[in-house]
């Protein structure tokens, strides 16, 4: 009946089809059983906090319930060993911060595979990190400091939120970059570093700009360079770590929305499409901007290759620097 090309464009049209009828067809669905989006935090966290807003604005879209469930736990993997198991009949879904590609090389025992286990529904936000220094160092832009380290090897500290997070292996990279030796220091989370770095107990640390932002406007801490490839809107003077001569360093706290692997691509496309309705929204972009994020939709394959792009990235700075957790 149908030639080559016939057959061709009747599957297209058949996806289409499916792909426009999977929202009407998820609200019927989870009509008595809501959408669960699995958090590996716990409450209040930016990851929480941006789970929500997504929750909130999709259930809104899709005219279902989407309840955020909180499971803490071994850095956000118990979360993603639940959904990891699920039907993938998209009743069931994860939202993760970068750490999930991390944890692939930190956590030696993880019972799902990072990036096999899932089916990405898209990329959420990005944040990026800031180099700052306490302003009693001397240096005031990244040439001048990496000849400074240097020219004290082994005798400057680096702060971190503990070992593996992202703070710590944004400093490992740095490490290898710029060729230095530097120190780590961690501590229970980045408040707790604050006082040290503010202090100058320790001269430097590598943080999300949401948590440097403050201290930065209020002279307590330099930038020094952003870590991502583009100048924050947060901060437009201060030069990235590209600019300052390192092409190949680009560090980003991001979110992304997953679902179990072989989840039906017609439930995915459908939960794109809302995404890209919430991310559209000058109201989430907003609320996400005061946490330090810019909104950053990807598709659900380009999605995909990035995650396991960073597992590959982070796993030869994680093997390189010989952190693990377990």
């Amino acid at each position: 009946m149908f030639g080559t090309s016939g057959k061709a464009w009747a599957r297209k049209a058949l996806a289409a089809f499916f792909c426009a009828l999977a929202p009407f067809w998820l609200g019927l669905a989870n009509a008595d059983q809501p959408i669960r989006l699995m958090v590996g935090f716990p409450p209040g966290g930016t990851t929480d906090v941006i789970a929500r807003l997504v929750a909130q604005r999709m259930a809104e879209d899709l005219k279902t319930s989407i309840v955020v469930e909180n499971r803490g736990g071994a850095s956000g993997n118990l979360a993603a060993s639940l959904v990891a198991k699920s039907d993938p009949d998209g009743k069931t879904l994860l939202f993760v911060p970068s750490s999930h590609a991390t944890n692939a090389s930190l956590y030696t025992n993880q019972p799902f595979d990072t990036v096999k286990s899932f089916r990405a529904i898209g990329l959420v936000a990005v944040t990026p990190y800031v180099l700052v220094v306490n302003p009693k160092v001397a240096a005031h832009n990244v040439k001048d400091f990496v000849a400074y380290l240097k020219a004290h090897p082994g005798k400057v500290e680096f702060a971190s939120a503990s070992p593996g997070t992202g703070q710590h292996l944004a400093a490992e990279l740095f490490k290898t970059e710029a060729g230095v030796d530097i120190v780590h220091v961690p501590y229970k989370g980045s408040a707790a570093a604050l006082p040290d770095l503010i202090g100058g107990r320790v001269p430097m640390m590598f943080d999300n700009i949401a948590v440097m932002l403050p201290h930065i406007q209020d002279g307590s801490l330099r930038p020094l360079a952003i870590t991502s490839r583009t100048r924050s809107r947060f901060l437009p003077q201060t030069p990235t770590m590209v600019e300052s001569g390192y092409p190949n360093f680009e560090v980003l706290g991001w979110f992304a929305l997953l679902a179990p692997a072989n989840t039906p691509e017609a439930i995915v496309n459908a939960y794109h499409a809302s995404l890209k309705k919430v991310a559209a929204n000058p109201d989430f972009i907003a609320q996400v901007g005061k946490l330090g994020g810019e909104v950053v939709v990807r598709s659900p394959a380009e999605t995909d290759t990035f995650i396991a792009a960073e597992v590959e990235k982070w796993g030869k700075v994680i093997r390189s620097a010989n952190i693990q957790i377990n």
